[in-house]
């Protein structure tokens, strides 16, 4: 059976902006593509004591000195989903996997079959890839943000943690205890994060391997080494093995951004993560019975 929901006004959209409009704004927030913030996307001095979330700054490691940073975005986004769902107000949690929108309301489906209709009087849309039927006008950068995943199989011991080179290709390199090992383990595996031109998305230059070359040879620039090998016994100067690597996955994001559409139910809100970071005190007040039971969340 098709579950049909009726609402004055709904979120269409996964990312932190959208999971804020619809936290602070006590609306039903639907999504088909979830857009959870990159782990290593975090915030600066940000007051979130009002979601009981603890904003610790921590210390990076770079060849150009210390990097301070705060909490990690991905912390608040959740506990933004968290409380609205507590509420009920997201319906479909994370089961759907395509919207499509008829003109009158949103058709939502799962990998099998129709699940639900939500109809609404006015819809706020923050993007959704699996969101088919929405006739908008979009700004195309032209361009990919990939992310490429790099383990590290030997070498991966260092106290390096971020490195930014300059280029667009692996313009960012973070580093970060291994998921791939239990526990708090010092063997570093790394993220490199890359601005790939669209025409350029299939060559092999800019390839998940040309990534993983690259991201070792930022490493021997900046005279970071592998494990120690001994001395060479002619000459008696110190020997390292070479970083041994493998590519444990990519993940690819358009870079592009909806600036209107042409529905006259869906609107699209220019309002940027800082204003609705500013109003989230306030808005948080509503939500006192659930904050009040959760312990601080640290870095």
């Amino acid at each position: 059976m098709t579950h049909v929901y009726e609402y004055d006004t709904i979120v269409l959209g996964s990312d932190l902006r959208a999971a804020l409009f619809a936290f602070n704004n006590r609306f039903p927030i639907v999504f088909a593509e979830q857009r959870r913030p990159f782990r290593f996307d975090c915030f600066d001095d940000e007051d979130l004591s009002c979601l009981n979330i603890e904003n610790t700054q921590k210390i990076l490691k770079t060849h150009q000195g210390d990097k301070i940073i705060g909490i990690a975005k991905d912390i608040l986004w959740e506990r933004l989903l968290f409380f609205l769902s507590l509420e009920g107000r997201m319906p479909l949690s994370d089961i759907c996997s395509s919207i499509r929108y008829d003109g009158d309301s949103l058709v939502c489906s799962n990998e099998y079959a129709k699940i639900a209709e939500i109809k609404f009087d006015t819809c706020y849309y923050f993007g959704d890839d699996k969101c088919l039927g929405i006739d908008k006008k979009i700004v195309d950068k032209g361009e990919y943000i990939c992310y490429d995943w790099v383990a590290f199989n030997q070498g991966g011991k260092h106290d390096i943690d971020y490195i930014k080179t300059g280029d667009d290709f692996v313009s960012q390199i973070w580093f970060y205890s291994s998921d791939r090992i239990d526990g708090n383990t010092p063997v570093k595996d790394a993220c490199a994060v890359s601005i790939i031109k669209e025409e350029d998305i299939f060559n092999f230059d800019f390839s998940e391997t040309s990534a993983r070359f690259k991201t070792t040879e930022e490493m021997y620039k900046r005279g970071m080494k592998g494990k120690f090998n001994g001395h060479c016994p002619k000459y008696g100067h110190p020997k390292y093995y070479r970083f041994k690597t493998s590519h444990i996955s990519r993940r690819k994001e358009k870079n592009k951004t909806t600036i209107s559409t042409r529905e006259s139910a869906i609107k699209v809100t220019k309002t940027k993560e800082q204003t609705l970071l500013r109003d989230l005190p306030a808005s948080c007040l509503g939500y006192d019975r659930y904050v009040r039971h959760f312990v601080a969340s640290k870095t």
